[in-house]
């Protein structure tokens, strides 16, 4: 797949994320939950990163964040309709959570497969769960057909205005607890990038902060849309891997306009890099983290971005199956 993914319908495309909007999410989220913890790690090759540790959100992600935002501003008629969501796992289980909450039905697209813990956890929130192959089928396809069938509303993954606002409700929290504790806001935040809703987020919530997206190695499309100035899509037959939670077949443009208008730039890491920042986190800082939520820690393990004393790194999700886990950290 070479072309950018499609606008979806249902999708507010008439709306762009603001800071305002961050700020709003950011005030809901206080109002629903305690603040994830900002750990400091010191660095093998010496200096230090802070930590900002979503993967112990309720449902074991940032992806909450998201979407309670949006579905708390769903309308009466809408919230009646229904949701349909599409993720790989943690989204999937953030708008299980918020629809549980909210008693609002939803239906989450999710690849066959995806680990076993996010589809048990998902249909343990009580979501209607269908499933498709992730390189033979498009899983926006799936749900502009089940939006149009059943009236739902989308609450898509990163091509949100409400969801990118409110994954930017982390850089919020995490600005008030370095100035805190590092002296200051954050000079650079480096996060975990799949379709860049988190570092669209980041960038309304951190505006004088460099935003570092970091993806796997073969899933690299935003890095190399970023450093061409348009949008393409990873590319026919992409490798394995690990990192499930950073598959995505290519941004949205309200994505890719927050951060092509921050200049970012993107890192790739490998998935020998990111099995290290799994051990590393586990040994340092005692928490579980899945590939995908280790590979802005990767990449700063790896020397690809440096630390300054005030650079942030998003451990983005927890949720991985337990042999994977124990199969990749005990490979250091």
């Amino acid at each position: 797949m070479t072309n950018p993914s499609p606008q979806l319908p249902h999708t507010p495309s008439d709306r762009a994320p603001t800071r305002d909007g961050v700020l709003r999410a950011a005030s809901k989220v206080a109002a629903l939950l305690p603040c994830t913890p900002l750990l400091p790690l010191e660095l093998p090759h010496g200096g230090m990163v802070w930590c900002k540790a979503e993967s112990l959100q309720p449902m074991g992600a940032f992806k909450i964040r998201g979407a309670w935002h949006r579905m708390t501003d769903l309308t009466e008629d809408e919230r009646a309709r229904g949701v349909v969501a599409v993720s790989s796992g943690n989204h999937a289980q953030g708008v299980a959570w918020a629809a549980q909450r909210l008693g609002i039905a939803a239906t989450i697209v999710m690849p066959s497969d995806a680990p076993h813990v996010k589809l048990s956890e998902t249909r343990r929130l009580g979501a209607e769960v269908v499933l498709y192959e992730r390189l033979t089928q498009s899983r926006d396809a799936i749900a502009a057909e089940i939006c149009a069938a059943r009236g739902c509303v989308l609450v898509h993954a990163y091509g949100d205005p409400w969801v990118i606002e409110g994954q930017g409700s982390t850089g919020i929290e995490l600005a008030s607890q370095m100035a805190c504790f590092a002296g200051g806001p954050p000079t650079r935040v480096v996060t975990p990038c799949g379709g860049g809703g988190l570092a669209s987020g980041l960038a309304l919530a951190c505006p004088e902060a460099e935003i570092v997206p970091v993806e796997p190695e073969g899933w690299d499309d935003v890095t190399r849309s970023l450093a061409g100035g348009a949008i393409v899509g990873v590319g026919a037959n992409p490798p394995a891997t690990s990192c499930d939670a950073l598959q995505t077949m290519a941004t949205f443009p309200i994505n890719f306009a927050v951060m092509t208008s921050r200049g970012m730039q993107g890192v790739t890491v490998s998935e020998a890099a990111v099995r290290s920042a799994q051990a590393y986190a586990f040994a340092r800082l005692h928490l579980v983290i899945e590939p995908g939520g280790a590979a802005a820690l990767a990449a700063v393990l790896s020397g690809q971005v440096p630390s300054d004393g005030r650079t942030a790194v998003i451990l983005t999700g927890g949720n991985v199956d337990p042999d994977a886990f124990a199969k990749a950290i005990s490979c250091n």
